[in-house]
This record gives C-alpha cells, structure tokens and sequence, in this order.
C-alpha cells in the first residue's frame, strides 16, 4: 500500500433496524433491507503529509435489502472547512480506497455499492460523546440526526450496553443507544427511535488499531 493514513476520534451510528442490530452479529436485518447514517469527527490524522486533524465527515447508506447481497447506494459528505488535498485524502478514505482489502467498514461498505453518489462538502456541526450515549448532527438543510441513550423502559434511567468486536473491521467496543434521523440529500433517510451506535474510530490503511 502505497499510501499511508490514520485517522483516531469518534464516531456515531443511526440504521434502521432495531437496538442492537443483528447485523452486528451476522444475522438478517430488521426490516429485510439497510439503511443508514454514520458520521465521525477526526481529532487526530493525516494522508500520507496531509493532517487532518479537526475536520468532520458523514455517509449515507442505502441497500434495498441485505448489505451482503450488495446493489447498495452511497453518498459521502466532507467538511467544507477542509481544502482541496484534505477533501481528496477524506474520500478516498471513506470510500476504502488507498486501504488492504476487507480490512475497513468503509471499504467493505463501499464493496457492496452499485451507485455512489457525487461527494458533497457542507458545512458539518457535530458532536459525539460515546460514554454519555449522546450526539447530534447538522449538515445544513441535507441531514439531521440525534441520538441518546436508552431508556429503560422498567425504571426510565438511561440504560447501558456495549458490543465487544475484537476481530472487527470499525470498533473494538461500540456503545448502544437510540437514534432518530432525517437526511434528504442524494439519500433520503427517515430513521425514527432506531438502532443508535457510539464508539471510538482509530484505524489506518492496514485495519483497527487495537
């Protein structure tokens, strides 16, 4: 691999199917077909020279059934703030390019694309606070989504549950949480108290970091 990268920050979820997702375990979705958001702050990176650090990003997802049978639709969106090298560098990460094979959900994502839309750059207000369960994301007029905890149906406090991957290609530990979205971009989405995900992403070109 010519090209050398890192990315480490956070990293939030919202599908369509229900808390948990079987899909986290290999099991058929929810609803027979995928549907998604997921965004992520860099705190710390770079592409090859290029830092980029401080810079925002998201992904919509579309398949029109499950993710492994493929004919998936995706569209990627950059932070305005970055510029011409930063937005190149943040696109071929997001679409697994420039990374080993099957070793990124974002290449293996992308494997599974029959149509990927045009890159958008956008203004990207984000926050994302894995313990707490909580984040919210503004990308002007295209998407809008929050998440939280969930909350415990028997005594109404936040409840708490984490999926351990430690062979995975997006996380080690990802939080669980609800979700609520709406995105009318090139995907449109309307994600209503579904499957939220909270989680560290540290990764290179050669997979998770561990």
């Amino acid at each position: 691999m010519s090209d050398r990268w890192m990315i480490r920050g956070e990293e939030y979820a919202n599908c369509n199917c229900s808390w948990g997702c079987p899909c986290q375990f290999g099991a058929p979705s929810t609803h027979g077909h995928c549907e998604a958001v997921v965004a992520g702050h860099v705190a710390e990176g770079n592409f090859n020279d290029t830092k980029l650090d401080g810079l925002n990003w998201a992904l919509l997802f579309q398949w029109p059934g499950e993710i492994a049978d493929g004919n998936g639709t995706e569209q990627a969106i950059i932070d305005e703030r970055a510029d011409p090298a930063q937005r190149e560098a943040l696109r071929k990460i997001l679409h697994g390019e420039s990374t080993t094979s099957g070793v990124t959900h974002f290449f293996v994502y992308n494997s599974t694309m029959s149509t990927v839309l045009e890159t958008l750059y956008a203004p990207i207000e984000l926050s994302i606070n894995v313990d707490d369960r909580t984040a919210n994301v503004q990308i002007g007029d295209l998407v809008e989504s929050v998440g939280g905890p969930i909350i415990s149906a028997f005594d109404g406090s936040p409840a708490r549950s984490r999926i351990h991957l430690p062979n995975g290609f997006e996380y080690i530990y990802a939080e669980m949480g609800n979700g609520n979205t709406k995105a009318r971009a090139g995907i449109e989405l309307d994600l209503k108290d579904s499957y939220g995900q909270f989680n560290l992403l540290h990764m290179n070109q050669d997979g998770v970091i561990r």
